[in-house]
């Protein structure tokens, strides 16, 4: 279940932020990173969504972020979360 989540995670990240050539590049950045940390096997799925959320919250307040990727940086936190 974890990892399936973290998969839907990465894909969102992938396709909606890193993707995106609206996004400012510290902010796309951040997001690969957070995939990295994601994508990580050797660690528990807890401690990768927690050190993503982490990568994320830092981000998701800069005043540089279009509003629709702000909204989706914080769909994504909320599904972390929930990541056990």
């Amino acid at each position: 279940m974890s990892n399936e989540l973290i998969q839907q995670i990465v894909q969102v990240l992938k396709e909606q932020v890193v993707q995106d050539t609206v996004v400012p590049r510290n902010i796309r950045r951040a997001a690969e990173q957070a995939i990295e940390v994601l994508l990580d096997e050797s660690k528990e799925p807890a401690v990768r969504a927690a050190d993503a959320i982490a990568i994320l919250e830092e981000i998701s307040e800069d005043p540089n972020m279009p509003m629709h990727t702000r909204t989706i940086i914080w769909e994504v936190l909320g599904a972390l979360e929930q990541v056990k």
